[in-house]
């Protein structure tokens, strides 16, 4: 996106005026003005209408790692209460209670977020657990009233999704899942039919359902004042690349005592923060030692991962090795790899992105984001109702990693994907000449190795184009004209009015005022409201009965955006276009893409749902 500071703010600008226009979301706004709500104070039961809790859900956290910390830090303790977490690495329990210092902003911790005093205080009030399983299996029977689980949020690993929520359904308990879904749409479609089963909710969480941005642009596309939705172009650049991946953690020289470039990273980091220490003891301010404490804390506490080789005690709780927890050793070669990958189970559980029995590569984890938005702003020209593709053509590849040809490939995903969507437009009729020709289209990217552009969706309208970045700013234009602003106005009456972009030389100012005041300051990506509307929609409708307050995320909306994303793994795979069958959609059907395009009877039986595999 090639903007200009002064291209961008006008975009900025003609956002905020498109909003906050009397004709589309102004008496809301103002009403939210009015009142001093911004994220996180109420912005999201006005924007997504659900209200307050009597008292809070008690939940329980199963996996706190990198996800799992992101929603602990979404919590508003007003809609939920953590009484009990569950992970098996020392260094996600110690994250989460302390947060990561890394990111703090959004992964702050249980101690920050109720206001306990230390974790001496914190492990008062919250059960700790290793395996989700042990828990499960040891709150089974606690019927205390103030202490007892209500429900889970679920942050482990793609592949244990499905079984971690049908478990904790089955006894009772309510579910969010972090995205994916689950790691095959067999699973999703178990999952549902365990939610359906035992009457519970099972909410997944695609955030940007909850995200005030996406939903002021739902309002703009009903408006007609975009035109007609033709293309959306998404993506999801990173910088990833060997030596420096987010997916591939450094670990302790214990677990992978040769790892290339990153052996020792963590023990060097450790060796030079106490060196720092001694010798500035005496030079910094009490906030300085104090973070340089809170590092050294979290730098030990990541090396204690180490314990996860052989098993053992570590202040006072007993861990078991990855392999009893389930991940599995392996040499494994990658057809073109010039030699063959040693990979322990600890590596395998600390860097389960990477691996396909754990994963479900770049698609799952960032892909399904974008296809989610795309999903949204598509279903907003067919009334609100979530539209199916009818077809993918993709292609991935590994550029990246490994470095050079000498390497072993130390992944099974690849590091880059591209894949082009056919959605309908409205007007389609695949039986028609030209109705099969009115499509919307939507073109996707993620790669590694360049950050350009960052993250998120470009939306063409026939009248108006709109940006949305990180979930954060939103710029509006008419087409191309990125160097005027914009007001918009009514022509017509009735039936006849259209909502039309003029370009005065001063825009809508008055609009514009009221559409930034109702979002200014730091947007909320939409966790914390996914997370209230959830624990009200609990307290509101505990039967999960669809005639009364239900998720925005239920498991047939989730289930179709892993639909998408698996789907679009096997076009990658296969190198050619595939087609949609709308049965894949259907939760009671049993046909799944993975199934459809299995080579053999063991195959399909495995990627066909079936909930007694979980009795």
């Amino acid at each position: 996106m090639h903007l200009t500071p002064d291209q961008r703010n006008i975009g900025k600008e003609n956002f905020y005026a498109v909003i906050g226009s009397d004709l589309l979301q102004r008496d809301l706004l103002k009403e939210v003005n009015a009142k001093e709500l911004s994220s996180g104070k109420g912005l999201g039961g006005k924007f997504f209408g659900y209200g307050t809790v009597e008292k809070p859900v008690r939940v329980a956290v199963l996996g706190t790692g990198d996800e799992g910390g992101v929603l602990i830090g979404a919590i508003n303790p007003k809609y939920v209460q953590v009484v009990a977490i569950a992970d098996i690495r020392p260094f996600n329990q110690y994250r989460a209670f302390h947060g990561d210092i890394a990111a703090l902003s959004v992964r702050s911790g249980l101690i920050a977020k109720y206001g306990w005093k230390d974790e001496a205080e914190a492990r008062n009030h919250v059960r700790v657990y290793g395996d989700y399983k042990e828990l499960l299996e040891k709150e089974k029977n606690n019927n205390d009233p103030e202490s007892s689980v209500e429900a889970v949020i679920i942050g482990l690993p793609l592949f244990l999704h499905a079984p971690a929520a049908i478990a904790a359904m089955k006894q009772g308990y309510h579910v969010l899942t972090e995205k994916l879904m689950a790691h095959t749409v067999a699973n999703c479609k178990e999952m549902a039919r365990a939610a359906e089963l035992y009457k519970k909710h099972c909410a997944t969480g695609h955030q940007r359902h909850y995200n005030v941005l996406y939903d002021h642009v739902v309002k703009l596309l009903q408006s007609g004042v975009m035109g007609d939705l033709h293309y959306v172009r998404a993506q999801w650049h990173r910088n990833n690349r060997p030596g420096s991946d987010s997916w591939k953690q450094p670990v302790p020289k214990g677990i992978k005592p040769d790892d290339g470039i990153l052996t020792g990273r963590i023990e060097r980091s450790l060796a030079n923060l106490e060196k720092t220490q001694k010798d500035t003891a005496t030079k910094l301010s009490a906030d300085d030692r104090k973070l340089l404490e809170r590092q050294i804390a979290q730098a030990k506490a990541q090396l204690a991962d180490e314990i996860l080789v052989k098993g053992g005690e570590l202040n006072g709780f007993t861990f078991k090795s990855a392999e009893q927890y389930g991940y599995k050793s392996e040499q494994f070669q990658i057809e073109g790899s010039p030699k063959p990958y040693d990979r322990p189970a600890a590596e395998e559980l600390i860097r389960w992105r990477l691996f396909d029995r754990t994963s479900a590569g770049l698609m799952a984890e960032l892909g399904s984001h974008q296809l989610d938005a795309a999903s949204i702003f598509i279903a907003a020209m067919h009334g609100g109702k979530k539209q199916y593709p009818l077809a993918v053509s993709a292609t991935s590849t590994r550029t990246i990693f490994p470095p050079d040809l000498e390497s072993p490939i130390d992944r099974d995903v690849d590091d880059h994907v591209h894949c082009v969507y056919d959605y309908a437009g409205p007007g389609y009729n695949k039986n028609d000449e030209l109705g099969k020709q009115r499509k919307i289209t939507v073109a996707y990217s993620s790669i590694n190795g360049n950050g350009f552009g960052g993250y998120g969706e470009t939306v063409f309208g026939t009248k108006g184009t709109l940006v949305i970045e990180t979930e954060k700013e939103a710029m509006f234009y008419q087409r191309a004209e990125v160097n005027k602003k914009t007001k918009i106005v009514a022509k017509g009456e009735g039936k006849k009015q259209e909502l039309i972009i003029e370009t005065p030389e001063d825009g809508d100012p008055l609009s514009a005022a009221i559409g930034l005041q109702a979002t200014f300051g730091d947007v909320s990506r939409g966790y914390c409201e996914e997370i209230e509307h959830w624990a009200f929609c609990i307290r509101e409708n505990p039967e999960a009965d669809h005639s009364k307050p239900m998720p925005r995320c239920y498991p047939e909306i989730a289930m179709a955006d892993a639909v998408i994303a698996l789907t679009t793994n096997i076009a990658a795979k296969r190198g050619e276009t595939v087609e949609f069958d709308t049965a894949w959609f259907d939760v009671k059907s049993n046909a799944t893409p993975e199934a459809a395009f299995a080579e053999t009877e063991e195959q399909k039986k495995y990627y066909s749902p079936n909930l007694e595999r979980y009795a």
